[in-house]
């Protein structure tokens, strides 16, 4: 018997207010700052599936006791904590580096 999958989408909305959904992967705790990893959401029409999605690895963060995330654009960042996320995907998923 196969196992359903569940998603696990956040929605958010940029500066212009356009929403954008999003899979959430994985999330990890390094260096003590909290990260994700999501792709863009695939409500699973063909078109969508068969594209390659590109991993986008965002910080969650704290301001004034609010939430907020942020991609995360610094080179040397994004290549330390998207280190650990491909080791622990290439786990779980077949993913080609």
């Amino acid at each position: 018997m196969q196992e359903e999958y569940n998603p696990d989408i956040m929605t958010l909305t940029d500066e212009d207010g356009k929403e954008h959904v999003f899979e959430v992967l994985d999330a990890i705790d390094f260096e003590g700052t909290r990260y994700m990893a999501v792709v863009p959401y695939a409500d699973g029409s063909a078109e969508q599936l068969e594209e390659d999605a590109n991993l986008i690895i965002m910080r969650v963060g704290e301001e004034d006791g609010e939430e907020y995330v942020d991609i995360v654009d610094d080179d040397e960042e994004f290549y330390e904590v998207g280190e650990v996320f491909s080791k622990r995907l290439q786990e779980w998923f077949d993913v080609e580096e």
